[in-house]
Formats: structure tokens, sequence, C-alpha cells
């Protein structure tokens, strides 16, 4: 089976996410330099097969668009018009960098590894990709 992807995408830096091949488990693949991602996908396309895209949509508490919405609005057409076989799908990214947060403090990393955003940016991707495959697993109710 093929996998899913999931994009933090942010100004300097992307978290990127992917589910194992049976779709049960999010992982946290890589964290690279946001002007680099078209190339990353292109190479990791080569090996893995993947089904959809998904992209954290960043918005306000009252939902309205924040300063990076343009920009992942623009890498989102980008990503459309290079991979047109592969469906995007906006996820809602609110509280993703601060659940990251979370995790890594319940995980017992030190103040210092904490710290590292390029470990935030790839927990905050992994925990969209696992709540998508979560909801998706639930079905309508």
């Amino acid at each position: 089976m093929p996998r899913l992807l999931a994009i933090d995408y942010g100004l300097k830096r992307t978290g990127i996410a992917v589910t194992d091949p049976f779709q049960i488990i999010a992982t946290a693949l890589t964290t690279i330099e946001s002007g680099t991602l078209i190339g990353f996908l292109k190479d990791y396309l080569k090996k893995e097969t993947v089904e959809l895209i998904l992209i954290g949509e960043p918005k306000n508490l009252d939902d309205t668009d924040t300063h990076a919405t343009g920009l992942v609005k623009i890498v989102i057409e980008k990503l459309k018009k290079e991979f047109p076989q592969i469906p995007v799908v906006t996820v809602d990214e609110r509280f993703t960098s601060t659940m990251a947060s979370r995790a890594m403090i319940d995980m017992g990393l030190s103040k210092k590894r904490r710290r590292d955003k390029s470990l935030v940016d790839k927990i905050a991707a992994t925990i969209m990709l696992q709540e998508y495959l979560e909801k998706t697993k639930e079905g309508p109710h």
C-alpha cells in the first residue's frame, strides 16, 4: 500500500512525517529547509509511493488567516503542479506545535532538546498525520 505524507510548512523549516505502508501509524521522517521541499519530495517519491499529501493550514483561533497562510497556499499550488497525481489535503494545524512541545516533555527530553525547532516541526507533522489517520479510520458517526 502507498504511504500518506504530512507537511508542517514553515518559513525556514518544514517538518515531514509519513505513515507506514499499511497506513496504521505516523512517524516523523525529517525536517528540511523549506526552500528544498519540492526537490526533497521528488527524490522521496522516486523511492516511495505516496497516495496523499497532507499539509497544515495555519489559522488563527477565530479561523482567520495567519501571516503564514499565504505562504502555505503558494506551496499547495506548487505541490499540485509538481505532483498532479497526488491529492493535496489541508488540515488544521492549530495547536500542533504546542502538542509537539507537550509530547517532548512527556517523553522526558531535556530542555536543550525541546528547544530544537527542527524536532518540534517533525513531531508536529507526525501529530497532524496521526490525527488524520484516526479520523479517517473512525468513519462517519
